[in-house]
């Protein structure tokens, strides 16, 4: 199964979902402003993506400064984006047991082997 961490006012998101959709992938969405995930999900997410959790965090968010995030541990920031979910980085794309951040887009094509992905038509 492929889940999309999705936020549909960002950019990369939706540019991203469509990317998905144009190769003939059908990802769960999850709103995750709506239905944040939770601690272990982080966690899960981050061995997935094979990166800290400095590296999903939106360093941007205002939440950030106001929480004063800036210097903080792992499990600090994992706490803050699962009270905070605007601090998540997005989208993030969950396929069989691997993640990757649609920043670019193009990145998460990295998940699916490339012989199950259809040509996109020039045109």
């Amino acid at each position: 199964m492929t889940v999309i961490w999705h936020n549909p006012r960002c950019a990369k998101s939706r540019e991203t979902l469509a990317l998905l959709h144009a190769r003939g992938i059908v990802p769960e969405v999850r709103l995750y402003l709506e239905d944040p995930p939770t601690e272990a999900e982080l966690r899960a997410a981050l061995k997935a993506l094979g990166r800290p959790a400095a590296a999903l965090v939106r360093r941007g968010e205002p939440a950030f400064r106001d929480l004063g995030l800036a210097g903080v541990g792992e499990e600090a920031l994992i706490a803050a984006m699962a009270a905070n979910p605007a601090l998540i980085e997005r989208p993030l794309i969950l396929h069989a047991g691997r993640a990757a951040l649609g920043r670019p887009p193009e990145a998460v094509l990295a998940l699916f082997p490339t012989s199950s992905l259809p040509e996109i038509p020039r045109g």
